[in-house]
């Protein structure tokens, strides 16, 4: 057989083999079932990785927040960064807290923390990804509607030596500007005490309290030793006006500018008010006298955040002496939309303070006598040394 003729024979056999190899379907399930099982298990790999990043994002969210809850808390008295840190140490991820941000006001703390860490990946890794960020933040602020605030400052004379009546007025004006903004209108009132050898409530808080009054020179009240023991303003009976005289001055005139009772009207207790200017103004006008009795100071600034003192207060408020946005004020102790606060100014300690002995000072002339003279003044021209003790 010639070449020719074996080619001939060969092709068409050939060409038909081709063509059936060519619509054979034989073996393609296969090759695609081992494609389809690669793609699922790299989509499940890549699927895992995600799984593991949820899982480390919601353990570092869960610190953070638990930790911010803890140092917002008003009541919390240990430093909030150092709480933050406690929190995220004890959960060995302190190197995972990036930044800690602390807001304080007077009546709210806002606490941000920022966190984050990388994730080694499995799957991800072979497309470019060999860690993944895992970021957690979280903010917690705690915040009281109510402030109730009571200013004690020191008027006494000593605050004359070395500016500090001029440092006493700059803080306590700088202090008002901050705690009073348009922010906290509505919100925060601040009761200012001034206070020397006696407190000066003034006319119209007296005449709200059980009085034996005895006199319109001055507007002091003289608490019992027991009412000190308590913050409340015990009004189931009437209280002592404080005599008015002048006694600490070596009486070589009849000096009379500086009696144990303030009498001057910016001297006087100022209740719940938010009017800065005023405040500034009153506060700016105070100028040292007489004694020291912080005790005096004190006790009045706790009886106007006393729940005692609302009646009074209302009073206040009706005759439109106080903002009626504050009224029903001194709130209960208990409320917890109220955080109450004393600051207290002062450069010392307390003093003596005398009264005349009652038996001089117990008809209306004897009252008005003492108006008119220095105790030392008139005891040196007037008594014989041997008496003056009879006098106080």
């Amino acid at each position: 057989m010639t070449f020719n003729e074996a080619k001939a024979r060969l092709q068409p056999a050939l060409r038909r083999r081709l063509v059936r190899f060519a619509r054979e379907e034989d073996g393609v399930f296969t090759i695609l079932a081992l494609f389809m099982i690669m793609m699922m298990v790299l989509v499940g790999g890549i699927q895992l990785d995600f799984m593991r990043h949820e899982m480390e994002r919601s353990r570092l969210q869960a610190v953070a927040d638990r930790a911010v809850l803890a140092a917002a808390d008003l009541d919390q008295t240990l430093d909030p960064a150092a709480v933050v840190t406690d929190y995220f140490t004890k959960a060995g991820m302190s190197d995972y807290l990036s930044n800690v941000t602390v807001a304080n006001g007077l009546n709210f703390r806002t606490v941000t923390v920022d966190a984050s860490m990388e994730m080694p990946t499995q799957f991800l890794g072979r497309f470019g990804y060999p860690t993944l960020n895992v970021p957690a933040k979280s903010q917690a602020e705690e915040r009281v509607a109510n402030v109730e605030i009571s200013l004690v400052l020191d008027i006494s004379g000593s605050m004359a030596w070395n500016s500090r009546i001029t440092e006493l007025r700059d803080a306590a004006s700088v202090f008002v500007d901050t705690v009073l903004t348009k922010e906290s209108q509505d919100l925060i009132s601040v009761s200012v005490v001034p206070y020397s050898e006696q407190v000066n409530a003034g006319p119209e808080i007296m005449k709200r309290i059980p009085m034996n009054k005895s006199h319109d020179f001055s507007h002091c009240v003289e608490f019992d030793e027991a009412e000190f023991s308590s913050a409340a303003l015990d009004v189931s009976k009437p209280h002592e006006q404080a005599q008015h005289f002048q006694w600490n001055y070596d009486g070589r005139n009849n000096d009379r500018s500086s009696t144990v009772c303030p009498r001057a009207s910016y001297e006087r207790i100022t209740p719940m008010s938010q009017n800065n200017v005023a405040l500034k103004t009153q506060i700016n006008s105070l100028v040292p006298r007489g004694g020291t009795s912080i005790y005096l100071g004190m006790k009045w600034a706790a009886t106007m955040l006393d729940p005692s003192f609302r009646s009074i207060n209302d009073g206040l408020v009706t005759a439109g002496l106080v903002d009626s946005k504050f009224s029903g004020r001194p709130k209960a102790y208990d409320d917890p939309e109220t955080l109450k606060t004393i600051i207290l100014m002062t450069d010392g300690e307390n003093s003596i303070s005398n009264r005349i002995s009652p038996e001089y000072y117990n008809t209306p002339s004897k009252v008005v006598h003492w108006s008119k003279y220095n105790l030392n003044y008139y005891l040196y021209n007037s008594v014989s040394y041997n008496d003056w003790y009879k006098y106080s």
